[in-house]
């Protein structure tokens, strides 16, 4: 009798690049519509997404822009409205720490790992719905600043640059934000280890008054810092000036952050 031969395993071919590319895009698009859907059934996160930077801006405005003089076009409001701008995308990644190290807390980091996702898609998918929830809020915050007497000096383009740079901005911060959630996994700790770097950035710059008023010792650590350097971006976008300087001091300071936040909130992410 003739011995019988196994029939040989199917070929298993690996998908092709395209293929992979496609797959974790669509990883990336449902995570991100997971992550609005989270925040949009959430009114709270409503509630302080958006009432926050409103109480800043109507606090600044009418509180205390009568006591700080500048010297620019249309007043206070006008350089008031660039520095809450930039405030309100760098404390926008609170949100992305506190969901990023609750989710490692009740084991959704471990549960999105054992599904056949793209690893990358867990980040990448916080970070897409971080930026949809930024650009929503830089809408407002300009709609808000209108309404209390906010102008652009400088034609739509550079408006429109100003909300490309805020949005890229906080987008950046919100790596840096991404590992701290996953490096602490503790809400309250994530909460409170926020306030204590992005507050001292964010008051000791150019946001809410000019940095020629503060002492000496401290001009050179506000003018120098990236806040500021960003806000003076943005405020030169809204009201005219010298934007080439600024422009490309912005550029450097977010590519390396993300140069160098990126790659550690990746490595947190594999350890979390």
């Amino acid at each position: 009798m003739r011995a019988e031969v196994d029939p040989l395993p199917p070929v298993v071919r690996a998908p092709s690049v395209a293929t992979a590319a496609r797959s974790a895009l669509a990883d990336v698009a449902t995570l991100t519509r997971r992550e609005l859907l989270v925040w949009l059934r959430n009114p709270s996160l409503i509630f302080f997404t958006f009432v926050q930077p409103v109480m800043f801006v109507l606090l600044f405005r009418y509180v205390f822009g009568g006591a700080i003089p500048v010297r620019v076009p249309g007043g206070y409001v006008d350089f008031l409205m660039p520095g809450i701008i930039a405030q309100t995308s760098a404390f926008a990644s609170f949100g992305t720490a506190i969901a990023l190290a609750r989710q490692v807390q009740l084991g959704m980091i471990d549960r999105l790992r054992a599904m056949p996702i793209a690893r990358s898609a867990v980040l990448l998918g916080r970070l897409a719905a971080d930026t949809a929830r930024l650009v929503v809020t830089v809408v407002l915050l300009l709609g808000v600043g209108y309404a209390v007497g906010f102008r652009f000096h400088n034609g739509i383009v550079p408006a429109l640059l100003l909300v490309v740079l805020a949005v890229a901005f906080g987008a950046v911060i919100c790596t840096v934000s991404g590992f701290v959630g996953l490096r602490i996994r503790d809400e309250e700790a994530v909460g409170s280890f926020g306030l204590v770097w992005l507050f001292p950035l964010t008051f000791v710059s150019s946001a809410f008054v000019p940095v020629t008023s503060m002492p000496g010792w401290l001009q050179a650590f506000a003018k120098n810092q990236p806040v500021t350097i960003v806000i003076d971006e943005l405020r030169a976008l809204a009201l005219g000036g010298p934007l080439q300087l600024h422009a490309w001091q912005s550029a450097l300071w977010l590519a390396g952050i993300a140069l160098v936040f990126v790659p550690l909130a990746v490595r947190a992410y594999r350890r979390a």
